[in-house]
């Protein structure tokens, strides 16, 4: 059994603690000073201990109600955010996932098929991920990102390694014109913006040098950048489970069998001071068994 003192009193407590008055504390809860007093009263009784010196018109914390304060304010606000969240989103089935674009319409829609049937009574709700997740202040549930896996705040499930390689249309092959890596120098190297050091680590580890007169292309996403790849413009560079149905149609091929050895791989991550909801775990268990079928199958 928790010992928990009754919510009014918790909240009067803080609103005088952090406006420093009674009467303050009153106007902001709609009640009377006398009300909040009383509440403040009840609160020292249970605890046992005071928790304000009051002189005159003013009062000032103790030191236990200085401590007190800091806990309280934590608790009040977790569930303020909880509250805020379950309102947003009053469905427990529902999860909100936010995805990088190129993953989202590469790897997860085309499995999203065999989740629904799994899990007929869970809604996902899918977005583009642009950036890192305040999930304090979002009503975002989990996002897939890709990265090193230490990010504060965040509970982060590993999915996979990362296996970026160089991709292009099967009529550069054809053209005789890159046979090795050295052959690149002649070729447009198409780069994604927010990964635009990529090229330049997978040619210094395999020990090739970068051409001053290097032509190139830059996209902003993945999925631009395959396409231009797609349409014979230039090779680029794509983590190999992201290409999977264009290889299988003959749209895009590996030229070299070389692997971009690299510090960041794909993680699902959600909030580490919330309880994942039924929904939560059911896209969580099933996307991890996914991405092993996936390692199997590599």
């Amino acid at each position: 059994m928790r010992r928990l003192p009754p919510l009014n009193a918790l909240r009067s407590f803080e609103a005088a603690a952090r406006l420093g008055s009674f009467n303050q504390a009153a106007d902001e809860l709609f009640v009377t000073p006398s009300a909040v007093s009383h509440q403040v009263k009840g609160l020292e009784a249970f605890l046992g201990m005071p928790l304000f010196r009051r002189e005159k018109r003013k009062v000032f914390l103790t030191t236990a109600g200085e401590k007190y304060l800091v806990a309280i304010q934590l608790a009040l606000d977790e569930v303020d955010s909880a509250t805020r969240r379950l309102m947003a989103s009053p469905n427990a089935g529902a999860v909100n996932i936010a995805v990088a674009p190129a993953f989202l319409t590469r790897w997860l829609v085309p499995r999203l098929a065999d989740f629904q049937k799994q899990y007929p009574d869970v809604e996902l709700r899918l977005s583009t991920l642009s950036g890192a997740i305040d999930f304090e202040h979002s009503d975002t549930d989990m996002a897939i990102y890709f990265g090193d896996g230490r990010w504060k705040g965040v509970e982060a499930h590993f999915m996979r390694h990362s296996a970026i390689m160089p991709v292009c249309s099967p009529l550069l092959l054809e053209e005789g014109r890159l046979k090795t890596l050295r052959d690149l120098r002649e070729h447009t190297l198409i780069h994604v913006s927010s990964r635009s050091q990529e090229w330049n680590q997978l040619l210094r580890q395999e020990g090739v040098g970068w051409s001053r007169d290097q032509k190139s292309l830059t996209f902003s996403n993945t999925s631009l950048a395959l396409n231009a790849a797609m349409e014979g413009l230039g090779v680029a560079l794509s983590d190999s489970q992201l290409i999977e149905r264009e290889v299988q149609y003959g749209q895009l091929v590996q030229p070299f069998d070389v692997v971009l050895k690299s510090a960041r791989d794909f993680y699902l991550v959600y909030s580490n001071k919330r309880q994942p909801t039924y929904g939560m775990e059911s896209f969580r268990d099933w996307l991890m068994v996914k991405m092993e079928e996936s390692r199997q199958s590599d």
